[in-house]
């Protein structure tokens, strides 16, 4: 049982959508992080007014953009160039915010994991406190089909060995005394319940998850598309909040007159019944905001006997259903991750997995799919030298 040291006073959470600039190289962050900075202190100054900020959350793709991801880049080029280390420059810069307003700032950024493996790089999500320190770190597990970061299942025979087995290991919890309990997934990870609930499991009160891009965050009868609906029903189903700010515009390249808003805005805070707190329209340098009450949650996990659904679970029920794999594990352990098109055909056979085993039934008609179009065809690695001659050495 956690130890309770005193009451958590109620505080606002901040999620940050920023117009970002796509990145060729690492030193190019710099210019997002001005951006990001002006927002802090915006939000801070403007939302502050109701209650203090003590939670802000900045969008996946706010330092860098998707370069890596748009253009396929190889992946021990883009862990090489483009990306962070943790702690690093980026991590100060934002340090100094987090200890100028007292507040925890949670950050998505790819990063390399020397201590894991050389020449990768891991989407990363971590919390900076008020101390200006990185106090938690945590890696994406689920990626859509166009990322090429490495996942700990990827290496998972190494990420076993680094950090261990469990729920601390995949889906670790930052346990405060002034804010709760923060838990942090990304994007791709939330099209997957258990990712929730593994952190609902490990203590989680608060879960951030950034960032959700068209036609996701417009499906549906309601703003905020299915990206809300499944976030109010993490909220609903796990009885905690989610933060979940959404990208702004994105210059793809220094050539772009205009920037190109592909999340579509969206961002959202929802309290622990699927409540939406706070629902922001516009994705350009916009804020999403809402009141986080840890102690009415608490008591709500208590005293309820009905809607905190984890205490029903019959979890004997269910500990069959994962025993059979879909996705291969230690994909990457020895091989360099490899190219959209190539990762297609391994998202291909887990369909084909899937209806071998007989919980999907083919369709009768056999068609094509969908697959990657490359932005210049041939080899990734020269492809990529000549778009950044193109769009960024020109500059």
């Amino acid at each position: 049982m956690a130890k309770q040291t005193g009451p958590v006073a109620p505080y606002m959470a901040v999620g940050l959508s920023t117009v970002v600039r796509g990145i060729s190289k690492r030193s190019e962050i710099a210019r997002n992080l001005d951006v990001i900075e002006d927002a802090i202190h915006a939000a801070v100054s403007i939302i502050g007014i109701n209650m203090p900020v003590r939670l802000i959350a900045l969008a996946e793709g706010a330092l860098t953009g998707f370069t890596d991801e748009i253009f396929d880049i190889p992946h021990t080029v883009a862990a090489r160039d483009l990306f962070i280390d943790l702690p690093g420059p980026e991590t100060q810069r934002l340090g100094a915010l987090a200890k100028q307003y007292d507040t925890y700032i949670v950050v998505q950024c790819k990063a390399r994991l020397p201590e894991v493996m050389d020449d990768r790089f891991f989407n990363m999500l971590f919390v900076i406190g008020p101390n200006g320190k990185i106090v938690h770190k945590a890696a994406k597990n689920h990626l859509w089909c166009r990322e090429r970061s490495t996942t700990p299942h990827d290496v998972y025979d190494r990420w076993v060995e680094v950090f261990g087995e469990g729920l601390d290991a995949f889906y670790p919890v930052l346990k405060t005394k002034d804010i709760g309990n923060i838990g942090t997934i990304c994007c791709s990870d939330g099209e997957y319940p258990e990712a929730i609930r593994a952190l609902a499991f490990n203590g989680a009160e608060v879960v951030y998850r950034p960032s959700e891009a068209v036609p996701m965050t417009q499906a549906g009868p309601d703003a905020g598309g299915t990206w809300l609906l499944q976030n109010r029903a993490h909220a609903h189903f796990n009885s905690l909040y989610m933060v979940c700010p959404n990208v702004g515009p994105v210059y793809v390249h220094p050539k772009m007159e205009q920037p190109y808003d592909i999340g579509g805005g969206g961002g959202h805070v929802v309290d622990f019944n699927g409540h939406v707190l706070g629902l922001s329209q516009s994705g350009t340098n916009s804020f999403c905001a809402g009141v986080i009450d840890i102690e009415a949650l608490r008591n709500f996990r208590a005293m309820n006997l009905n809607s905190n659904w984890m205490k029903d679970l019959r979890t004997e029920l269910f500990k069959d259903m994962y025993d059979e794999p879909i996705h291969p594990k230690n994909l990457w352990l020895k091989d360099e991750p490899k190219s959209h098109a190539e990762v297609d055909e391994v998202y291909r056979d887990n369909i084909k997995r899937l209806q071998k085993r007989g919980s999907w039934t083919p369709p009768f008609t056999k068609h094509e799919g969908a697959r990657y179009v490359p932005a210049v065809p041939g080899d990734p690695g020269e492809a990529w030298e000549t778009i950044k001659a193109e769009l960024w050495d020109a500059e």
